[in-house]
């Protein structure tokens, strides 16, 4: 998480914009230039301070905010337009980024208990985040589906039978965040999810990125889909074996959870 915050707060202050995209600002808000250079900052602050103990602390206080914001952002496209499956996958991408932020917060914030925002925080915070995560992923799987045209061409060439592949990873990500939802085996629903989208990352967008160094979209993809591939891991790591709909974790397992984070 914090390799991918500070890939796209050096992506945000060498293009002076935001990611694409993926942070839809309009083009005619004001300041908008400055805004996108302070949100830069503020991701290459909070990805370093992530690095640190001492920091990581207040890094997720000032990031948890900040994905919550990000994520609003998608939401006027789907008022606009909430039949066109596009902009679902977009609120999704970052409806999964903002789950691991959650996450991160809700072990690592240790807020006191008197603050309004301690709710958010501890096993409460953590099953709200997986809850979120689970229906990120369904319209995201249902993009592979809705677009198999799309998702096809994004195949490595090198392998075989690239339609199944779409359809099959589509089904996959939807199953995955189903199980989590619904407590069928969701720790393996959920690593299954955190897998597939690192393998997006590797197979698809560092390759794209070596043989396109100079194009901007395919260093920020590879900012966006390693920072969500990492907020999948970021639940992943802290879902337990067997859980419904908001049973509680043991608490060796929420010492492991935290240790792994």
């Amino acid at each position: 998480m914090a390799v991918g915050m500070i890939g796209l707060g050096v992506l945000a202050l060498a293009y002076r914009d935001f990611a694409l995209q993926w942070q839809p600002v309009a083009p005619w808000f004001p300041g908008r230039t400055a805004l996108a250079c302070a949100a830069g900052v503020l991701m290459l602050i909070c990805g370093a301070g992530l690095l640190f103990q001492p920091t990581a602390s207040w890094s997720v206080r000032m990031l948890f905010p900040y994905a919550i914001v990000w994520f609003l952002l998608k939401v006027p496209a789907l008022v606009v337009a909430p039949g066109m499956e596009a902009v679902w996958l977009g609120a999704g991408e970052i409806a999964l980024l903002l789950a691991g932020v959650w996450t991160l917060f809700a072990r690592l914030a240790n807020l006191p208990a008197t603050s309004r925002f301690a709710l958010l925080q501890g096993e409460r915070g953590i099953i709200a985040a997986r809850i979120l995560f689970a229906i990120a992923v369904v319209p995201i799987g249902l993009s592979h589906i809705v677009y198999v045209q799309a998702t096809r061409d994004f195949v490595p060439a090198w392998l075989p039978f690239r339609t199944g592949w779409a359809y099959l990873t589509g089904a996959g990500q939807i199953a995955s965040g189903l199980g989590v939802l619904f407590g069928v085996l969701p720790r393996a629903a959920a690593w299954a999810e955190a897998i597939q989208i690192s393998l997006f990352t590797l197979l698809i967008w560092v390759p794209a990125t070596i043989a396109g160094p100079q194009v901007r979209l395919n260093w920020t993809a590879l900012c966006i889909s390693w920072t969500i591939g990492a907020a999948a891991w970021a639940v992943a790591q802290n879902t337990t074996p067997s859980m419904r709909s908001g049973a509680s974790a043991k608490p060796e397992d929420a010492r492991v959870g935290a240790a792994s984070v």
